[in-house]
């Protein structure tokens, strides 16, 4: 039987040293050959996975950050609905003010006199059981969005939001003892209704009552408007005993 075959490597150093000569056999050859092959094999399949895992992470954190943005919309959009609801309230009672609906008490409106009947009453005292300043002083519900000192120390009465040109009435008989502009009140009208009780309508845009006249309970005395000084049409409507301002709302009767 023949010796296996090997494989001679001749080492020369520099300098005239001694030689040396290594020997392995092919059969070692080839099994240290394979073995570096499967070395070389699993390290890459290590690199492989190693860079298949950091791309997995990556991705995962993308998608903890895609999260974490879908988490913040999520909730801008509860705010924005909570937002839109109140919008949506605050419109339904701004639609409610240009509502063309009428009070129940309309039917007891009293539209404004011609001249010839302002000059026949004039001066002529209104009688009534009861003459206090009691009945809501628009055809329309409006929406008050100020009362009585609210706010400010000189605002003497309360504020009630309303379309132009919406009727003004005068809450109770009485006597016309001023009529007129300026430019805080604008248009106005001062009713005296007797036994100390005055009531005051402002910021119209006409009116139609003249000084000295007699009035009734729930006839229209002016168009609402927004003169003086006002940022929008509002009736701003003022009620005084002994000439001191009392809260309307606690005086005439609030639809």
């Amino acid at each position: 039987m023949s010796e296996p075959r090997h494989l001679n490597v001749i080492v020369v150093p520099d300098g005239g040293r001694e030689s040396r000569t290594y020997s392995i056999s092919y059969r070692r050859l080839r099994l240290l050959t394979a073995v570096g092959l499967a070395i070389v094999v699993v390290v890459a399949a290590m690199a492989g996975s190693w860079w298949y895992l950091a791309a997995r992470a990556m991705r995962v954190d993308r998608l903890e950050e895609r999260l974490a943005t879908m988490a913040a919309d999520q909730q801008r959009v509860e705010q924005l609905a909570l937002e839109l609801e109140g919008l949506e309230e605050q419109y339904s009672q701004i639609r409610g003010l240009f509502d063309a609906n009428v009070l129940a008490e309309a039917p007891d409106l009293w539209l404004p006199p011609s001249a010839l009947a302002r000059a026949e009453r004039a001066g002529t005292p209104a009688r009534s059981d009861d003459t206090r300043p009691t009945s809501w002083p628009l055809t329309e519900r409006g929406f008050v969005t100020q009362t009585l000192m609210e706010g400010d120390s000189e605002h003497a009465g309360v504020d009630i939001a309303v379309p132009s040109d919406a009727y003004v009435r005068a809450a109770g008989p009485g006597t016309v003892v001023d009529v007129g502009e300026d430019q805080v009140y604008g248009r106005f009208v001062l009713l005296d209704h007797g036994d100390g009780f005055h009531s005051r309508y402002a910021h119209a845009s006409t009116t139609f009552v003249e000084r000295g006249q007699s009035v009734r309970r729930n006839e229209v005395i002016a168009l609402t408007g927004s003169t003086g000084q006002s940022t929008a049409p509002h009736l701003h409507f003022e009620v005084l005993v002994n000439g001191e301002p009392v809260d309307p709302l606690t005086v005439a009767e609030q639809p």
